[in-house]
């Protein structure tokens, strides 16, 4: 699978962020919610209102929208990631945890025990990986997975309810920052990624699993459908809920190119940008680095 550079030319003890005035953006009055305009402030409770409804059957339909090829993308998210002992990590638009609990079990397998010893028993207790959505009904599912999973024995999970446009967190404060399958259904794309450079320390890594564009023509029309006729009448079957999928569907064409995506996040100041497609571009990993 071919990867692609994007190049641009152009306290450890706390670190939540105390009240703070947020950056200033003019942004229009309206923006997308699938094929629909409507107002921004409408817009995440909108959003918030599809999740909440399919949250029940939400890893459910995830696994039979995508065959289960959902989790071959999210392992390789976070083997982009290269987690290590001892890191802070935010993992925005969580849902109900998987790419958290990866990143935690990749830091906990063998070859890190197999070379254990006091400091890097120091390093795991520092371990912090945070794990964060809008949604509160994601979260309570995800504590709940979480606990069913054994991983709370951790200590290293730190839940918390947030907006990506607007993160409680100091700045420079991260090692790493994932978010798979959420940045589409944000307000406001460029201020969610400046709210990732913010957070990240100098050295730190972005990095986006994102439902994409498809290249191939004849893929493509095969994509368009499945997406648009066999997508809602699943949501139908499964999750009682035609509505929500076609908004899914619907957000997906609205959002940005692979390229120019990557523009955007190399706009918010990151370096040494670069995107994978996987499945002939049905999602894309983004990556870009804070120097």
């Amino acid at each position: 699978m071919a990867v692609r550079p994007i190049f641009r030319g152009l306290r450890k003890n706390n670190l939540l962020l105390p009240l703070r005035n947020t950056r200033s953006y003019l942004h229009s009055l309206a923006t997308s919610f699938g094929f629909k305009e409507v107002r921004e402030d409408d817009k995440s409770r909108k959003v918030g209102d599809v999740f909440s409804k399919i949250v029940s059957r939400y890893d459910l339909m995830n696994d039979l929208m995508s065959g289960g090829l959902q989790r071959s993308w999210k392992d390789r998210l976070v083997s982009k990631l290269s987690p290590f002992p001892g890191m802070k990590h935010l993992d925005v638009a969580c849902g109900t945890g998987d790419v958290a609990f990866r990143i935690l079990e990749s830091i906990y397998k063998p070859k890190y025990r197999a070379v254990r010893d006091k400091s890097y028993d120091s390093l795991i207790g520092e371990t912090q990986i945070f794990v964060y959505d809008i949604n509160t009904n994601m979260l309570n599912v995800g504590k709940k997975r979480a606990k069913e999973r054994g991983l709370e024995a951790y200590k290293s999970l730190v839940w918390g309810q947030g907006d990506a446009e607007a993160l409680k967190f100091i700045d420079d404060s991260m090692d790493g920052y994932t978010i798979a399958f959420g940045i589409r259904n944000v307000t406001h794309i460029e201020k969610a990624l400046a709210e990732a450079y913010r957070v990240l320390k100098r050295g730190g890594r972005f990095l986006c699993l994102e439902l994409s564009h498809v290249e191939l023509p004849i893929f493509k029309e095969l994509y368009e459908y499945y997406s648009f006729s066999v997508i809602p009448e699943l949501g139908e079957l499964v999750a009682h809920d035609r509505k929500s999928y076609n908004y899914l569907a619907e957000r997906v064409r609205r959002f940005p190119s692979q390229e120019k995506f990557a523009s955007m996040i190399a706009e918010a100041g990151f370096q040494k940008v670069e995107y994978e497609n996987l499945v002939g571009g049905v999602v894309a990993i983004h990556s870009g680095l804070k120097f």
